[in-house]
């Protein structure tokens, strides 16, 4: 069905992609350049952003990824333009993550930072925990939770303050490399932009392709979740507790608890949703473990997750298509590395490609390790 524009807007910057990483980027960039965001569906963050585990956790993820959380969590809780309106919800806050499970598991999955419990130990810090249902536990107490709906809308109130201009149920239809830019249909609006950022989420390499760009062989996972009602509450203090071998984690939360299998099974990119028995067979796994009194599901949802084939993000301009920057890739790290990845983003597009091979902009251990560039193969050149 063709999409009839009503006017064409001049930008440096056109971001594909409403969710947290698309708007993080639009904040750091608006009031820099002019910048405009287009999401597909009616509100921002329908998909992966809205169904987030909250919980930020520094130990968790590769070094790099490891180094931007550190580096996001700085923004949110030390400096003054991330910390939450006056009387408005709270952004992070202290929240303990702990690992249980055999030796070996936490040993493999407990990087620095992280305390080592005894049993004993971790049962005074999570009663819940069933004496002799685990051998080992590891402490993170570095670990934050965030108040998803109040930072989307954080960095949303930033971005339109500072002039971007964010259209919803505007899903890209045509796109063409014209004038030095790209010439985009994007619902009823036209855009010409300098550089078009591709932080489409698990339709990165579905945009890709409709800007006549190869794809990377991103893959989008499921992953699972529900609250719970219990019958008795669980102290909010309470830390999030995973199984080291990566079948399940809980937290608490005003419902009564946060559950997940924790799962990584590849998916199409789709609207996912929890599959009959998925919740209630987390429960059963759960429960060999924690004495956790579930009355009830108050809600399920099933959320992709979608990650390079080396488990990094992608950030950087395309090798091959001038003007296109990729923003995608982040896996289970998006929030946690959100302000970050922002950051880097909005330098390298401000610099512009030319600055970054001339060397003229200084380019950082992470933002080599996450440059497009080594992916140098493309998936679809050899059969993915």
């Amino acid at each position: 069905m063709s999409t009839t524009t009503n006017s064409t807007h001049d930008l440096d910057v056109l971001i594909v992609g409403g969710g947290i990483a698309g708007l993080s980027l639009a904040a750091e960039l608006a009031g820099r350049c002019r910048v405009a965001l287009v999401e597909a569906e009616p509100t921002l963050a329908y998909h992966t952003s809205s169904r987030s585990a909250q919980q930020l956790i520094p130990s968790f993820g590769p070094a790099p990824v490891q180094e931007l959380t550190r580096r996001t969590l700085a923004r949110l809780v030390a400096e003054g333009g991330y910390v939450a309106d006056a009387g408005g919800p709270r952004l992070a806050w202290p929240s303990r993550f702990m690992l249980v499970g055999t030796p070996e598991d936490v040993d493999c999955e407990s990087h620095g930072g992280m305390q080592a419990l005894s049993p004993g130990q971790a049962r005074a810090l999570v009663p819940q925990l069933r004496p002799g249902a685990f051998e080992a536990a590891a402490l993170d107490t570095e670990s934050v939770r965030t108040d998803a709906p109040a930072l989307l809308a954080h960095h949303e109130s930033r971005a339109r303050a500072a002039g971007a201009m964010i259209s919803l149920g505007s899903p890209v239809h045509t796109a063409q490399r014209v004038g030095g830019g790209w010439l985009v249909g994007a619902g009823a609006e036209g855009f010409h932009a300098t550089n078009v950022v591709n932080a489409a989420g698990a339709w990165a390499d579905d945009v890709a392709v409709l800007f006549g760009v190869e794809r990377l062989g991103l893959q989008p996972y499921r992953r699972t979740a529900a609250l719970v009602s219990l019958a008795e509450p669980l102290d909010p203090d309470t830390p999030m507790v995973a199984a080291a071998d990566g079948t399940w984690y809980f937290r608490p939360d005003e419902a009564g608890a946060l559950v997940s299998p924790s799962e990584a099974e590849p998916s199409r990119a789709e609207d996912a949703s929890p599959r009959p028995g998925d919740v209630e067979r987390t429960l059963e796994r759960i429960a060999r473990v924690v004495d956790l009194p579930v009355t009830g599901i108050v809600r399920a949802w099933t959320g992709l997750r979608t990650s390079c084939a080396d488990g990094l993000p992608v950030v950087g301009f395309d090798p091959e298509a001038p003007g296109f920057f990729w923003l995608a890739g982040q896996g289970g790290y998006g929030f946690q590395t959100s302000s970050a990845l922002a950051e880097d983003a909005a330098g390298q597009l401000l610099a512009g490609p030319e600055a970054l091979r001339s060397g003229s902009y200084p380019v950082s251990k992470t933002d080599r390790a996450l440059d497009p560039h080594r992916l140098s193969v493309r998936s679809q050149r050899i059969g993915g």
